[in-house]
């Protein structure tokens, strides 16, 4: 049964959702635009028996606190500080991590400070490569990032539109008829509060910092070689096929599965993932483990 949780970080009110029991093993998972934890209601009871899980929602973002963005920065940065925050206070740190669109950023920014909590991945359309680009980015890294701004802006409130939305929900999806328009009219009533949609387009501007890091991430990958499952829905609205293939460049014995989804593959491909991360778990990780304890 799910738990929905909050604690008090940097003063911040955080949400999170909280399911399973305390003996197994951790799973954070990390979600992404325009959603909240609440994109994966369906995932976490489906792994609670198996995985102690726990995924919290951004500021901005969900039940979570939204500050006045004239007195806090929304970035990537400090989104994730609050995350690391909150796993600290929460004491759900060595765990496997699930990240998903601005997942990534975020989780990122934690394991790169906090390496030591990584036991392992899974990666679902979370960019960090070039190649991993669609068109729907180019009014935000051709225009916004160069020239900040009212006039650069504008075209990217569609986005944050209901049909914006509900667009991105649907888009690639073979069977969108699976998809409940409950997430879409959940996020928009969120988007329509005070603040929220400078909240989202502080965030398109500063997800320029992301680009600039990616270097850096992929260098951790490779040092690291951390035990890895990718899930790709192959007609996400914002990353392309070949941004999911890059990664066994750097992560040559990860786990690809390309999905016939798009952006929210855990709505019409729940069963897929949810059997698949159980299997890997168990084969992959805890298998591996224990036979480090033997030799």
């Amino acid at each position: 049964m799910i738990q929905h949780k909050t604690a008090i970080v940097d003063g911040l009110s955080v949400f999170y959702r909280e399911a399973g029991t305390l003996g197994s093993p951790k799973l954070v998972l990390l979600g992404g635009f325009p959603a909240s934890s609440h994109q994966f209601r369906n995932l976490i009871s489906a792994l609670a028996e198996r995985f102690h899980v726990l995924s919290p929602d951004y500021p901005g973002f969900g039940n979570t606190e939204m500050p006045d963005p004239a007195n806090f920065h929304y970035t990537f940065d400090r989104l994730s500080e609050l995350v690391e925050g909150l796993l600290t206070k929460t004491e759900f740190t060595r765990a496997g991590y699930f990240m998903q669109d601005y997942g990534g950023p975020v989780g990122f920014r934690v394991l790169g400070r906090r390496p030591e909590w990584m036991e392992w991945l899974i990666l679902q359309n979370t960019n960090a490569y070039e190649e991993g680009f669609t068109a729907a980015w180019d009014g935000i890294r051709h225009a916004l990032w160069k020239n900040p701004g009212p006039e650069t802006e504008a075209p990217l409130l569609p986005f944050l539109s209901l049909e914006g939305i509900k667009l991105v929900y649907q888009h690639g999806h073979a069977q969108p008829e699976l998809i409940s328009p409950d997430n879409w009219q959940m996020d928009f009533r969120f988007m329509e509060r005070p603040n929220a949609r400078r909240v989202q387009l502080d965030l398109f501007y500063d997800y320029r910092t992301n680009v600039a890091l990616y270097p850096a991430w992929q260098q951790f990958l490779r040092t690291r070689q951390p035990k890895t499952l990718i899930f790709w829905g192959q007609r996400d609205i914002f990353f392309t096929p070949e941004g999911g293939e890059a990664y066994l460049r750097d992560l040559p014995q990860a786990e690809l599965h390309r999905l016939d989804s798009g952006h929210f593959a855990v709505e019409d491909s729940l069963d897929a993932i949810a059997q698949t991360i159980r299997r890997f778990y168990d084969d992959q990780v805890a298998a591996r483990a224990a036979a480090r304890l033997t030799a």
